[in-house]
């Protein structure tokens, strides 16, 4: 088979290994004129590394790479699309194990994945993690997956929007604009997600967010069960326990993860579980001593009786709505970043409303932001930081005595920093070193 990878990343890397065998002639065609490819391998480089596709049998698109821009470099292939498959699709064709539970939404998904595969294995489950998650989905495949086995899968709208193959139990999470640098449109991003749960068969299960319309249009893709999460018959908070099928899971005060939010992510996991296992004690013992993963609302320290926290994974002015309102105390919010389309008047009206007592603004969207934070009624507004050092400095000397310090930028890092991690590794780095 004549196979040509479509981008030279992490993904692409992996599906090298994957399809390099007998009976294959491997091109790896990337945007970088100076990739380094493997010793002997043919390659397509540079500005028109996506045409004259059509002259190969499979084309193996990397996440980051838009379906459109393939069919925009190769018009007169009309079916060109046909021929276009995914790490995550060929895993979900290839997987030895039906029981695969994929994960998606606009954020929440590492966390809620973690929390599936946790419960799982706490009732005895051998459970394989990956996705955006852990492990690339065709690494999966090296670890001797077994019928009887479960597979976890975090999954982005990257991933799924030439989906051909679908999970036996597929998540979708609160779901909200976001991508829309990508996405031509919200329609786009939410068919996208929908895609997840297109193809399952009848006996499949659709599990969603009752209390938000995207989730519910995107679950209802699905011609198998529709099971709502945070309402009956799936997992919901009654009294303030966790509750699913009258069986008590856990009070939320004894959750470990920080705010309201998780509440809907450990409910989501409780649901997706609950279709393989009743075991109620394996969910508590992990829905109260989990807490969380890095750069989720993650404790720095405390210094001076200010505390710091690293939310740099919230990359959408909804994901720091919800980390600021996990804090009842003041709050010194650093908000700002890179831009992807969004809209910030209803974050301005949250820091108007959330005990914030100076906003620390960065970025390129800093301008935007303040303009929707004054016409809020906001101005405690401090800009100018050109690093995470000066960020940080302005930032504990507005703190005071019982105050959080809270890095939940609403925006991608882009223009600042390599990525969410090097951004919240600088400032983590930062505020250990004061």
């Amino acid at each position: 088979m004549n196979i040509a990878l479509l981008g030279f990343d992490l993904q692409g890397r992996s599906a090298y290994e994957y399809w390099n065998r007998d009976g294959n002639s491997l091109t790896i065609c990337d945007r970088n004129p100076n990739v380094v490819v493997p010793e002997g391998a043919d390659s397509q480089l540079g500005d028109g590394y996506l045409q004259n596709l059509d002259r190969f049998d499979l084309l193996v698109r990397t996440p980051g790479l838009h379906p459109r821009d393939i069919v925009a470099a190769n018009p007169d292939a009309l079916d060109i699309l046909d021929k276009v498959t995914t790490n995550t699709d060929e895993f979900l064709r290839v997987c030895p194990t039906k029981n695969v539970i994929g994960v998606t939404g606009t954020k929440g998904k590492g966390t809620t994945s973690t929390l599936i595969a946790k419960m799982l294995e706490a009732s005895g489950e051998w459970v394989h993690l990956g996705g955006n998650i852990g492990i690339p989905p065709l690494e999966l495949l090296k670890n001797d997956i077994q019928p009887d086995e479960w597979v976890v899968l975090e999954l982005a709208n990257f991933q799924l929007i030439d989906l051909k193959h679908s999970p036996h139990i597929a998540v979708c999470l609160m779901v909200v604009p976001e991508h829309m640098d990508w996405h031509t449109d919200m329609q786009e991003y939410v068919t996208a997600k929908a895609q997840l749960f297109r193809w399952q068969s009848e006996n499949g299960i659709a599990i969603h967010y009752a209390r938000n319309e995207h989730s519910s249009l995107i679950a209802a893709a699905s011609p198998g069960s529709k099971i709502p999460y945070m309402e009956a018959p799936g997992a919901k908070v009654i009294d303030g326990v966790i509750t699913i099928a009258g069986q008590q899971v856990c009070r939320t005060d004894e959750i470990k993860l920080l705010g309201e939010h998780n509440w809907q992510n450990i409910c989501a996991a409780v649901t997706a579980v609950w279709q393989v296992t009743r075991d109620c004690e394996a969910m508590r013992k992990v829905a109260t001593t989990f807490s969380g993963l890095e750069h989720r609302l993650e404790f720095v320290r405390e210094l001076s009786g200010v505390k710091y926290y690293d939310d740099s994974f919230g990359t959408t002015p909804e994901t720091a709505i919800v980390a600021m309102q996990a804090f009842e105390e003041p709050k010194v919010v650093i908000l700002g970043g890179s831009d992807k389309g969004a809209t910030y008047e209803s974050l301005a009206e949250t820091v108007a409303r959330s005990n914030v007592r100076q906003t620390i603004l960065i970025g390129v969207t800093a301008p935007a932001i303040e303009r929707a934070l004054r016409a809020a009624g906001f101005s405690n507004i401090q800009t100018g930081a050109q690093n995470m050092a000066e960020i940080v400095a302005q930032a504990r000397s507005a703190a005071q005595l019982g105050d959080t310090v809270l890095l939940s930028t609403g925006c991608a890092s882009f223009d600042m920093f390599r990525n969410y991690k090097d951004r919240g590794n600088q400032f983590k780095q930062i505020v250990s070193e004061l």
